[in-house]
């Protein structure tokens, strides 16, 4: 138990030297670092709270996807019906669900029995039924009544905010920050978070645009103006223009082409007029239904669209086939730079709402570091004169190994990038007390194993081997809660389950082994007639 081989102590002390050098970066600013080698400029990363920068949260339009689906089965319906040759009519949506009369009595069964084809199962189904996404109800009439289940919609509702987490953090990494807290909250909430970005107008504008590009032939049947004083004809339907200096277009409603085959978008300047454009290219099906689309309508206006908005109707002059084409449209190099990022991340499932918008500056941050770094030091500072007081030369050991704890929480999270909290400085707080608990029960252990008559040897043997197994159980129980606090918590409350977690485990390693090392290597110097404590 009081022998170490040499492999091991060498494994120890190599162990807590490289805590302490990767932990050194952080208490250096980013212009000294400079100085140093490039594998010593990981820092931790400092969160809102810490650093300022800007807080969002924003819920997903739910009624937008349960429109979208509404219009996309009853274009199903439409289609079903025709391709069975089953006649109908006064096929509308109403109310969240798709309505529809069948002509004929003899073909209503036909007709429901086709229409439930539509209804497939729903994949995540944990329950194991045959639940399907559509619920088929028969009405008086010869009326068929199509809506979506509730839990095909909450699929559908969660797979939209999986999506929008994803597509948000795209276009939030291509502004070059660092470590964005993106999270859901609830059903319908997404929680968004930048240290360091001091925008959150440009932050809003930038997360808050679907970015649904979309590309439309224009209808030269008439003008814009005239179908606006009658009706438009049917199958088209009047547009706006992104700028509301330019007057609307009449378009035809089939979306031809989609930015979910964009594959790359920059922005640029035209080389003829020098003006600033987004340039994009196609993936090899996008661009052959691009070289398609060009070639059978040379000489017709093609309209780019971004969210209902008409960007640019050009007139198509010849085929395109190399799948890459630009948008132009009074741009500055800002907005043409955002409207890059946008098509690069691609479109959101539905628009989002900023219901929440926070700005922590930096001082309130330098305040919270402030005050963090004068908690810490008053909590290491008190440790360490309780420890020396109470335990003497042990004492000084366990501060020792306190120090090394410290410095493998920096160094951890260093190097996995976790994100530094208010909480987590808490954390790391708490976990001095934690570390020295110990020490604590070690070193008591000891002294009974002393007064009992035992020898110095034997003593501090006994007095490791009979704290271990309440060193273990305790510092399991902290480790099984923080889990569940990182499992369970968001935000603040998971920097605070990192920092502790990380805290145990050293805690575990210097009390087991540090310590003991320490003491070993004094007993084998100095050979000890009376243990110090």
């Amino acid at each position: 138990m009081l022998y170490f081989t040499r492999w091991k102590a060498i494994l120890i002390a190599s162990i807590s030297a490289l805590a302490i050098l990767f932990s050194l970066p952080n208490l250096f600013s980013a212009s000294q670092l400079q100085a140093l080698p490039s594998w010593m400029h990981m820092r931790m990363p400092l969160g809102l709270d810490l650093q300022g920068g800007s807080h969002l949260l924003l819920q997903m339009n739910t009624d937008e996807l349960l429109a979208d689906w509404i219009e996309t089965t009853a274009d199903d319906v439409r289609n079903k019906l025709r391709t069975d040759r089953i006649g109908y009519t006064g096929l509308r949506q109403t109310n969240g669900e798709v309505r529809v009369t069948i002509r004929e009595a003899k073909d209503y069964d036909k007709a429901f029995e086709a229409l439930s084809a539509l209804a497939q199962p729903i994949s995540n189904n944990l329950l194991g039924t045959a639940a399907k996404d559509l619920e088929l109800e028969r009405a008086s009439g010869n009326v068929i009544v199509l809506k979506p289940s509730q839990l095909a919609l909450s699929e559908r509702v969660s797979s939209a905010i999986g999506s929008a987490i994803e597509t948000i953090r795209r276009r939030v990494d291509a502004l070059g920050t660092t470590e964005p807290t993106i999270q859901r909250q609830g059903e319908d909430r997404i929680v968004l978070q930048v240290p360091g970005f001091k925008d959150p107008k440009k932050l809003k504008e930038l997360v808050g645009q679907t970015a649904k590009l979309t590309f439309h032939l224009v209808d030269h049947s008439m003008s814009a103006s005239e179908a606006e004083a009658t009706r438009p004809p049917a199958g088209s339907a009047i547009f706006p223009s992104l700028d509301p200096a330019d007057p609307p277009e009449l378009l035809k409603k089939r979306v031809l082409l989609s930015g979910e085959d964009l594959i790359e978008a920059q922005p640029g300047f035209d080389q003829r007029t020098n003006e600033v454009i987004v340039s994009f290219r196609f993936n090899t099906s996008g661009a052959q239904r691009f070289a398609k689309i060009t070639s059978e309508n040379v000489n017709r206006r093609f309209a780019i669209v971004l969210d209902d908005k008409v960007i640019t109707a050009p007139n198509i002059r010849e085929p395109i086939r190399g799948g890459s084409g630009q948008i132009s449209g009074n741009f500055t190099i800002e907005s043409a730079n955002n409207l890059a990022i946008l098509l690069r991340s691609g479109a959101l499932p539905a628009s989002l709402t900023v219901i929440e918008e926070r700005s922590v500056g930096a001082s309130l941050g330098a305040d919270s570091i402030a005050a963090g770094e004068i908690a810490s030091i008053i909590a290491f500072v008190a440790v360490t004169i309780f420890m020396i007081a109470s335990y003497g030369l042990f004492g000084i050991f366990a501060v020792v190994a306190l120090i090394v704890n410290i410095s493998i929480i920096i160094a951890a999270l260093s190097i996995l990038q976790a994100t530094l909290t208010l909480p987590g400085i808490a954390g790391i707080a708490l976990t001095m007390g934690v570390a020295v608990d110990s020490s604590v029960l070690i070193f008591e252990r000891i002294r009974e194993e002393i007064r009992s008559g035992k020898s110095i040897i034997i003593g501090i043997e006994a007095g490791f081997s009979r704290a271990y197994s309440t060193i273990i159980d305790s510092n399991l129980t902290g480790l099984l809660a923080g889990v569940i606090l990182f499992w369970l918590g968001v935000g603040p409350v998971r920097g605070f389950a990192v920092t502790m977690c990380i805290g145990i485990l050293a805690s575990m390693f210097t009390a087991i082994t540090l310590t003991r090392l320490l003491i070993v290597e004094w007993l084998r110097i100095m050979r000890p007639q009376t243990v110090p404590i």
